[in-house]
């Protein structure tokens, strides 16, 4: 069952994305959700560059209106856009295969062995199918088995 919120997240997504390929923008993620008694519709954009505080402002006017006009939330939200930042997001095939090497945290859907987060290394993306290195072992996932996903940023010391 779709949630209102991914009922919401999906519609704009469909709304903006061409428009911001057209803008040389990826649309990485839609997130609205609701904090400290206000909504938030977050927008994350990237380019190969990566994006400015000019990017996100023209991103914001280019696009808070189309929303507006198309009426898809009811009622007073905020709009933020932002770079997905160095624990981005992993939504897409497409990132996936970027994060080939690099150290993930998944969260799935439901209990695996009695967890639900993992941190590893992504060994190896295939057909919606991953490979993590976990705790010595490796462990395979589907993209449908996990609710979220991201980068762990890693500092060089």
């Amino acid at each position: 069952m779709v949630s209102k919120f991914q009922h919401i997240t999906k519609q704009v997504e469909g709304l903006v994305e061409g428009i911001l390929e057209d803008l040389g923008f990826e649309l990485i993620d839609v997130e609205y959700l609701s904090s400290r008694g206000r909504w938030i519709l977050r927008l994350y954009i990237d380019t190969e560059g990566g994006v400015t505080i000019d990017d996100c402002a023209r991103v914001s006017g280019e696009i808070g209106d189309l929303i507006d006009v198309k009426d898809i939330i009811p009622h007073e939200y905020v709009l933020e856009v932002s770079s997905p930042g160095l624990d981005r997001p992993l939504k897409k095939e497409k990132h996936f295969l970027e994060a080939v090497g690099k150290k993930i945290r998944i969260r799935t859907v439901r209990p695996i062995g009695g967890r639900r987060i993992f941190v590893g290394r992504l060994k190896k993306f295939k057909d919606g199918v991953l490979d993590l290195e976990w705790e010595g072992k490796s462990l395979t996932f589907s993209l449908s088995d996990l609710e979220k996903a991201n980068v762990v940023y890693e500092f060089d010391i």
